[in-house]
């Protein structure tokens, strides 16, 4: 428990990074027990340090959070929720207290307290080890190869849950962690202006840039927003030029939904323009530059809303559940640059990341495990 406290105030010195001129409520840092961590979130209410539609939201990711832990079964589960979430709802309430302020390119927070390890160690009880996979492990090996020659990686990949970063990197963190803690995510507007997603993003590195899906909710911003993801090309440019960069972009643009008549879940189709954009930045870098499709599947962890949402503050359902990354062999771009090229590489790299999705749905859901490997896509567990 000693050891549990000093990781809670170390929340405390992290959270204002010795800026904040006002004092930081020390309310969930001190809870020891269930009731006082909700009591504490009503005590901050009414105290006027937190607004209560936030408040209503910290309450149901607790309780969420809760149930989904306790689903693994695992002896220490309630000390797990305990710490994970003390330490969660300090750091949503310092963002509140002291809001944080993402630039086009974010760095992981890693000192004076470590937002990284923080996400790590919130994600990692939700993921079923025993029922995840990973696909084609020797080409993660064959991409770290290529960052330490000074090589460019760009994984093109759909996406499903806002724990997409922490999941990647908890399945590679054994075999591969220079890619779990160097990987930059392209990530939409929405992960670093939520105060109950903001800490978790934080320990991520980012290119923050306006998605196309939520261009116009606010059409007087749209300006702005364009203006914006103009400025994180530009970083993405000057941060590609030096080399060994490791780049995560979801061309869909958002987050994959169920099919609306079936429920079925797969990967959104890609948009070419978002591929040929990442193309382009890797020719024209400098360095050599090479392109992998990767697929994921953990949308089971923590779905998204069924329809994109314009409002911020999406409900968060919270689940233990198995979880599954895959990359297969890089796909080279043809040197001709018309719209039917860009859309033949498009769909390339599509059909890819769904015939890997599928595998691993087979693994997963279709409990075949370690058998649903096929000839092109080698299923292991390497933390076993």
């Amino acid at each position: 428990m000693a050891e549990l406290v000093k990781d809670k105030e170390s929340g405390v010195a992290a959270a204002g990074g010795g800026k904040m001129d006002i004092e930081h409520s020390r309310t969930f840092l001190e809870a020891r027990s269930e009731e006082e961590l909700l009591s504490g979130i009503k005590k901050e209410v009414e105290a006027r340090r937190l607004p209560s539609n936030v408040a209503a939201g910290m309450e149901e990711f607790y309780r969420n959070y809760k149930n989904a832990v306790f689903q693994s079964e695992d002896p220490a589960a309630a000390e797990t929720v305990l710490s994970n979430m003390a330490v969660a709802l300090d750091l949503m309430l310092l963002d509140v207290e002291d809001p944080f302020v993402f630039q086009p390119y974010h760095k992981a927070l890693r000192e004076p307290f470590d937002y990284y390890m923080f996400g790590q160690n919130y994600i990692r009880p939700l993921i079923d080890f025993r029922n995840s996979y990973v696909g084609n492990l020797s080409l993660f090996y064959e991409i770290e190869e290529k960052l330490k020659q000074g090589h460019n990686v760009v994984l093109f990949s759909n996406h499903q849950t806002e724990a997409d970063p922490a999941v990647i990197a908890l399945l590679l963190e054994k075999t591969n962690p220079h890619i779990a803690e160097n990987l930059i995510y392209v990530a939409g507007d929405r992960v670093i202006t939520d105060p109950l997603c903001k800490p978790f993003s934080m320990g991520r590195n980012l290119i923050c840039v306006y998605s196309k899906k939520h261009m116009y909710d606010v059409p007087e911003l749209a300006d702005m927003k364009r203006k914006a993801n103009i400025r994180s090309l530009k970083e993405m440019a000057l941060l590609l030029r030096t080399g060994s960069k490791l780049v995560w972009i979801a061309p869909s643009g958002g987050r994959d939904r169920p099919d609306p008549v079936t429920g079925e879940w797969n990967p959104a189709p890609f948009d070419s323009s978002s591929v040929d954009n990442m193309r382009r930045l890797i020719e024209s870098s400098g360095a050599p530059g090479h392109m992998y499709p990767l697929a994921l599947l953990c949308y089971d962890i923590m779905p998204p809303p069924s329809k994109v949402e314009k409002e911020i503050g999406e409900r968060r359902i919270i689940s233990f559940h198995g979880a599954g990354l895959s990359v297969a062999p890089e796909v080279a771009a043809n040197c001709e640059k018309s719209e039917e090229v860009k859309d033949v590489f498009t769909q390339a790299l599509y059909k890819s990341v769904t015939e890997q999705y599928n595998v691993l749905k087979s693994a997963i859901h279709g409990k075949q495990g370690l058998e649903a490997s096929t000839a092109g896509i080698a299923l292991s567990q390497p933390w076993n």
